[in-house]
């Protein structure tokens, strides 16, 4: 009854894990490093994403190709307020994002942050099981589950939980074997 949700709820937690970890810079061109940056387009916040084209011509620059070119001096307002550690420069009807390369200590602080992202969504997750394992106690209280039923049940959560965990521990891993590499 609530294995599906509770792993429904886990991919929830993982897919947002992946994309906090989209936005931290590993010294790659990624088009999702913009993902959360608002532009105040004629007085109403809209993504990035939603007023320009965004490409990557070769793997250290982002290219802003601007649907309305009156919107350049907007977007560049909007990337140096995001505060993405990218000057952003504009020709007047792109905008270009240089990426530099990484220095070693700026590694090691996006792993610290990447690690942060990875610790939050173990919390999640095991919350997840409190919250699992509340619902099948109440479950038994109201007779629709035998003891032996219940042991076994919460034996399956922790199992799911475990896993969760291992693959979130993959993530991280990954994302920090990207960050380290020169």
């Amino acid at each position: 009854m609530a294995k599906k949700s509770l792993e429904e709820r886990i991919e929830g937690a993982k897919n947002f894990l992946k994309d906090n970890l989209n936005t931290v810079r590993a010294g790659r061109a990624n088009p999702a490093l913009l993902d959360r940056i608002m532009v105040n387009y004629y007085g109403t916040p809209t993504p990035l994403k939603a007023l320009a084209n965004i490409s990557v011509p070769d793997p250290r620059t982002l290219m802003i190709s601007p649907f309305d070119p009156k919107s350049v001096g907007d977007i560049e307002r909007a990337i140096l307020e995001a505060n993405i550690g990218i000057n952003p420069t504009n020709d007047g009807k792109v905008i270009r994002l240089a990426i530099p390369q990484l220095t070693e200590e700026r590694r090691k602080e996006l792993t610290k942050v990447v690690k942060n992202y990875g610790e939050d969504a173990k919390v999640a997750v095991r919350n997840l099981r409190r919250d699992t394992n509340d619902e099948l106690k109440k479950a038994e209280k109201a007779g629709e589950l035998t003891e032996d039923d219940l042991k076994k049940e919460l034996e399956d959560t922790q199992k799911t939980i475990e896993k969760a965990i291992k693959d979130i521990d993959a993530i991280i891993a990954d994302k920090e074997k990207e960050l380290m590499e020169v």
